[in-house]
């Protein structure tokens, strides 16, 4: 029982997170890259790369279970930044979400993804669960 609790762990909030963040952000990239904000100082479009490259990419690894440890840090780091620079002076109910996201994700680099994942049946260690 504990793996599925992994897989709906792992599948549930990457799903969520790609379809309402990362999709549209890849979607709307060309219109969004020189105002996204910058909280790292590396430019716009940079920073924007990185929230795609979490949001969208990095979900995609999760939900299919393929290196779900080293997927998840980005999604963490992404959250945390979310949560503490651009919702800083939001009330609580702005940095909840981020927070709730990046438990997850975090969660999900200590324990694994679970024995339900592709990642699983690869022989590379690296990209098991």
């Amino acid at each position: 029982m504990n793996d599925i609790g992994l897989l709906i762990l792992r599948v549930v909030p990457a799903s969520f997170m790609l379809f309402s963040h990362g999709l549209g952000k890849l979607m709307g990239f060309s219109q969004m890259m020189n105002s996204f904000p910058d909280p790292i100082g590396l430019g716009s479009s940079v920073a924007l790369s990185l929230a795609v490259f979490a949001e969208f990419f990095c979900c995609i690894f999760l939900i299919l279970g393929v290196a779900t440890r080293l997927a998840s840090v980005p999604l963490v780091i992404t959250m945390v930044v979310a949560a503490a620079v651009i919702h800083a002076s939001d009330p609580w109910g702005k940095k909840e979400f981020p927070l709730l996201y990046g438990v997850c994700f975090l969660v999900l680099i200590f324990t694994g993804g679970g024995k339900y994942g592709v990642g699983n049946y690869i022989k590379a260690s690296w990209l098991k669960s």
